[in-house]
């Protein structure tokens, strides 16, 4: 049984008040005395408590009672037993309490028995195994009918849906069974080999390998199953501190790039260097690691996985994007659900427990953002988003590293940017002149010049720690010059961070501008302190290059 007799035995009083109540704000209009007393609605309430302890389909409707006599049988009898069942629903909901299948059906029936005792008596034949015959319904009848219809439907859908999650846990501890038998049959088969000796050295390097692969693999799935628990007890804590998101994005693409290359996908990115956040570093790289992970095993080989970071009015959007098997839209609802997985349990094409979505999706919800899945459809990929808030300073204004936080009055400067080497190209003097005078406030060397060509013919001589670009600009633009600097090799400054100055400052500009090779994105009118900011920020983080 559920938790209702314990209800009537420990709150009677609670619910024999409230059931009044109801009763009043129902009829507030009834005569002195029209209204059942407390007494009566004591009975009423024993009687229940009588039903609840025999069998289900053998509760006997309760008798008439002298309160049907003082008004219209029909309405008090609708008013008494609905207020009855809104007071048993406050009172469960206040415990926390549910009704068992057999309870249901219980009240169900005492409280349709209740009101069909309050019309007029039927004839036998109009009554067949508890139902109402059709041919012979009163409106009374027909409104006992269509309720006795609808708490039937209601209690079948609460079990078809109690089923389905013991359907999918029963699931889920079989795929825990198999996923954590597989490596260790792989690990205990190759232990055993090892042992007798005979393999020769390449094939105990391989032997030795399986079984750290395959260790490491079991000890993803415990601690999967670990966050889950720790999640669902409430006793998963995060580390908060301000968080580089970019930065974030980059350690976990590092995790699965040798994955990625394993399958010949191509990993493209864009990433805003310029998006912080108030949050737990290690659990927001398992965010992103796993959306990565996902994205790769789910992508079939020479396919494509693509990693947005960006601004967005008061958030940073992480954008996850792949070329793989998508998801059927009648599975798109259930995606971060706990124990769902796509593909039946003995047809599944890839491994896991099918938790790595669900704890994305409590991990992203305790840094107060959201995620979000998009697919088109089976063999059209899938696109996952995550939304974080901005951290309060960054909606100010940029956010102040450490170091600048007791910086002197005015531009302050961070001590990043001393002796930082950095190139300005833009075809306006003033504006190449105002930023050589601020940077050089800031004791950074900094170069300028006034083309694209000039641009990169200096960046191939000084190889600078970090670029400057105007994006338009006349003859060649912003976007020529760093396709080409991409171009170039490690060491001749192929890889030098690039910021993107310009007065194009709508959302699809700034996409546009990270997508092309630039690490950030800073609208005109420049604010110094932005812009001091960003530099600080990339400063010797992308392999700059030194003398």
């Amino acid at each position: 049984m559920g938790d209702l007799p314990t209800v009537l035995e420990e709150r009677r009083e609670e619910l024999l008040r409230r059931w009044s109540e109801a009763l009043h704000r129902s009829l507030p209009r009834a005569a002195p005395g029209e209204l059942p007393s407390p007494s009566e609605l004591f009975e009423l309430l024993h009687g229940l408590t009588r039903a609840l302890g025999e069998h289900p389909s053998s509760a006997s409707p309760p008798a008439a009672f002298p309160w049907l006599s003082r008004g219209d049988p029909l309405l008090l009898a609708l008013a008494v037993y609905e207020s009855l069942g809104e007071a048993v629903t406050d009172v469960l909901q206040e415990e926390g309490g549910v009704l068992s299948p057999g309870e249901a059906r219980v009240l169900t029936r005492f409280i349709t028995s209740g009101i069909a005792a309050a019309g007029a008596p039927r004839e036998p034949s109009r009554v067949t195994e508890g139902r109402l015959l059709p041919e012979s319904l009163t409106p009374l009848d027909a409104h006992i009918e269509r309720e006795w219809q609808r708490l039937l439907a209601s209690e079948k859908a609460a079990r078809q849906e109690a089923e389905e999650a013991n359907r999918l846990k029963d699931e889920f501890l079989a795929t825990v069974s198999h996923e954590l038998r597989t490596p260790l049959t792989a690990m205990l088969g190759w232990v055993q080999v090892l042992r007798n000796g005979n393999l020769p050295p390449e094939k105990r390097e391989r032997a030795l390998e399986t079984v750290e692969r395959n260790a490491r693999a079991q000890g993803q799935l415990i601690e999967d199953l670990l966050d889950v628990s720790r999640i669902m007890s409430g006793k998963l804590k995060l580390d908060v501190g301000p968080v580089e998101v970019g930065h974030v994005v980059e350690q976990a693409l590092e995790s699965v790039r040798p994955a990625a290359d394993a399958k010949g996908l191509r990993l493209q990115t864009a990433l805003d260097s310029t998006g912080h956040v108030m949050g737990d570093a290690h659990r927001l790289q398992q965010v992103v690691w796993n959306l990565l992970s996902n994205a790769v095993k789910f992508t079939p080989k020479g396919g494509r996985v693509q990693v947005f970071v960006e601004r967005r009015d008061s958030a940073v959007e992480i954008t996850v994007a792949d070329t793989g098997r998508g998801i059927a839209p009648e599975f798109l609802p259930h995606v971060f659900e706990h124990f769902r997985q796509a593909e039946g349990l003995l047809t599944r094409r890839a491994g896991g427990l099918g938790l790595g979505l669900s704890i994305v999706k409590q991990l992203v919800e305790m840094h107060g953002g959201t995620v979000a899945a998009f697919s088109e459809g089976v063999g059209q990929g899938a696109t996952f988003t995550v939304r974080l808030p901005l951290s309060a300073a960054m909606r100010r204004e940029a956010t102040l590293p450490p170091s600048l936080q007791h910086a002197h009055p005015g531009i302050p400067c961070p001590p990043e940017l001393t002796g930082l080497r950095v190139l300005v190209v833009d075809d306006e003097q003033d504006t190449r002149e105002l930023l050589r005078t601020l940077l050089e406030e800031c004791h950074a060397e900094v170069s300028t010049a006034a083309s694209v060509a000039e641009g990169l013919e200096r960046l191939k001589q000084e190889l600078p720690d970090v670029l400057i670009s105007d994006i338009g600009m006349p003859g060649e633009d912003g976007f020529h010059l760093i396709s080409r600097v991409r171009a170039l090799p490690p060491k001749e400054g192929g890889r030098t961070p690039a910021v993107a100055l310009t007065a194009y400052a709508r959302v699809e500009d700034r996409t546009r501008a990270l997508l092309a090779g630039f690490h950030s994105h800073v609208p005109k009118p420049v604010e110094p302190v932005e812009l001091l900011v960003v530099l600080a920020s990339l400063s010797g983080r992308f392999g700059a290059v030194r003398g």
